[in-house]
């Protein structure tokens, strides 16, 4: 985009807000732009997607901005992005938006691969979060300091976790915060004694890598995309992209294409599970 296409977006802009045009944003100023911002879980996902359909819609760019699942519900919301990315469902209070799932997940607990607790019941888990529990031979690991790591605030995997341990964060004692997955995957491939929880997509595409973590099971079930793919695995979710709206235009053909058959590959590539969309 040149100076004087910025220039006239700008004008455009200030038009549109001066006389109150409403449901437009500076972010869809551009016809041939998107902004997508949210869920870190969602954004290597929908980066795969955007490299594709740029490919088939010449002179269409997609930018794609992580920040957690919080900032993508505020962005759309706001007019800051044409499209959120949000790796839950949509709660009671968010009904003014519109979710397009694209893809399944599931959150799984992921300790060191050397680490030779191999099980964790949901008790265990509750008493290492909340400090009760603070050296694996407590649970049949070897004498050594646990390392909790816990997701910053605004994560939906971290609101999801603790929903499914029937927490409040305030009673979470971490040694360490954590970001996005690949923050998580990698402080527990460093470190033999952490404990953390990411998205089962992740881990999975991490550890057929070699990189060394393994995921534990929940509840007795295997974490494992062909358990969230069944319906069996415990804590599964939606990987959602959302608008303000009803999409049109660029942010409709996209939200179409990800959600087609000729993305499902993209979608297993990455370890989600594909919808079928009627």
């Amino acid at each position: 985009m040149n100076m004087s296409d910025s220039k006239k977006i700008l004008l455009i802009c200030i038009t549109f807000f001066v006389l109150g045009f409403g449901g437009f944003t500076c972010a869809n100023a551009a016809s041939d732009r998107l902004v997508l911002t949210g869920s870190s879980t969602v954004a290597p996902l929908v980066g795969e997607l955007a490299r594709r359909f740029e490919t088939v819609n010449s002179g269409v760019r997609i930018d794609v901005q992580t920040g957690g699942s919080s900032r993508g519900i505020n962005d759309t919301r706001n007019g800051t992005a044409d499209i959120g990315m949000v790796s839950r469902a949509l709660k009671p209070d968010e009904t003014d938006l519109h979710a397009f799932t694209i893809a399944l997940d599931g959150i799984s607990i992921i300790l060191h691969a050397n680490n030779r607790v191999t099980t964790l019941n949901k008790q265990q888990i509750v008493d290492i979060y909340t400090g009760k529990i603070t050296n694996w031979k407590s649970v049949g690991g070897a004498d050594a300091r646990i390392t909790v790591l816990n997701k910053a605030e605004g994560r939906s995997t971290l609101e999801l976790f603790l929903h499914y341990l029937e927490l409040k964060n305030s009673q979470i004692k971490p040694h360490a915060i954590i970001g996005d997955n690949p923050q998580g995957i990698k402080t527990v491939a460093g470190n033999p004694n952490a404990i953390g929880y990411v998205s089962i997509g992740a881990a999975e595409y991490e550890a057929e890598r070699g990189v060394p973590i393994k995921l534990l099971p929940l509840d007795g079930v295997d974490a494992a995309i062909a358990n969230v793919r069944n319906g069996t695995f415990p804590l599964s979710r939606p990987l959602n992209l959302i608008t303000s709206r009803e999409p049109q235009g660029l942010a409709r053909r996209f939200i179409e294409f990800a959600r087609s058959l000729q993305t499902h590959d993209l979608v297993e590539a990455l370890y989600f599970v594909p919808v079928e969309v009627n």
